[in-house]
């Protein structure tokens, strides 16, 4: 990481980046904006934008889980929880016995309610408090490694799905038409949404994981012509927000997540003067 640094501080003549915490916390943003603002189109696409909000509340009954099934790492206790949690959303939503809406709803309040029950016996919760507002100074070495590798995951299954994935989004009539296993897909996604969650809880917050997800897509959409260009400045706009968030938070000395979801907050804003522009 010696290296890394020495490049860093070269390239970045600021006194925010004097300090490896928030190199750690920039290399932690480049590689989580990316993956959210892809995945946040198609959850912008499939009329989902508060899935990642049920997700978030999940991750507190993940830990609260774990803990009862004696499970030390909290990681993986959320990762668990929140897939199978996706996918039972995924599976009701399918059915068609309620609206995507409604369905997200009760998942998302069932979910906090059930780890608020389990975190706060004896008065714990507190030590769970920092996931709700989260805290992107203190990733470690180790965080960005599997931030990475969950980067490159996520974007190998986009260019595989990605067409699928749209098309699905689309028209899934047409896409069953054409071939397309439309649950699976949708399926892959929502695994995709919950892994990204479930990594990013810990720095962003159950608070804010669903703005950083959905404001840089909508304002993408704004912006886009074609569903390629949304894609690109989806991702564009979020690692903008995210850079001038964290380097705002530093010299404003407030919250790096809220910060990095105000700049995203002013990019949608400025895209639909564009979009009231353009007529």
């Amino acid at each position: 990481m010696d290296g890394i640094y020495s490049i860093m501080g070269a390239i970045l003549p600021l006194e925010a980046y004097e300090f490896n915490f928030m190199k750690n916390a920039l290399l932690a943003v480049l590689l989580l904006t990316p993956m959210l603002g892809l995945l946040g189109t198609m959850a912008v696409n499939h009329q989902m934008a508060f899935f990642s909000d049920a997700l978030g509340h999940s991750a507190l009954t993940g830990i609260g889980l774990g803990i009862i099934l004696g499970l030390r790492n909290d990681l993986l206790a959320m990762l668990v929880f929140g897939i199978v949690w996706a996918i039972l959303i995924c599976l009701i939503k399918q059915s068609g016995s309620a609206s995507t809406d409604t369905i997200i709803s009760v998942f998302s309040s069932t979910s906090i309610a059930a780890g608020l029950l389990i975190l706060a016996r004896g008065g714990k919760f507190a030590k769970y408090s920092s996931l709700l507002i989260g805290d992107i100074l203190a990733v470690t070495p180790q965080d960005l490694l599997y931030l990475l590798l969950a980067l490159v995951g996520v974007v190998t299954l986009w260019v595989v799905i990605y067409n699928m994935l749209l098309l699905t989004s689309v028209d899934p009539f047409l896409a069953r038409s054409r071939g397309i296993r439309t649950r699976l897909i949708e399926g892959v996604f929502v695994v995709m949404v919950a892994v990204a969650v479930m990594l990013s809880i810990r720095w962003v917050g159950v608070m804010l994981i669903n703005a950083l997800l959905i404001l840089p897509a909508a304002a993408g959409r704004n912006l886009a012509r074609t569903s390629r260009q949304h894609a690109a400045f989806s991702v564009g706009i979020a690692m903008l927000s995210g850079i001038v968030g964290l380097t705002a938070s530093y010299y404003l000395d407030t919250s790096a997540g809220a910060s990095i979801v105000i700049a995203s907050a002013l990019i949608y804003a400025i895209s639909l003067a564009v979009r009231k522009a353009r007529g």
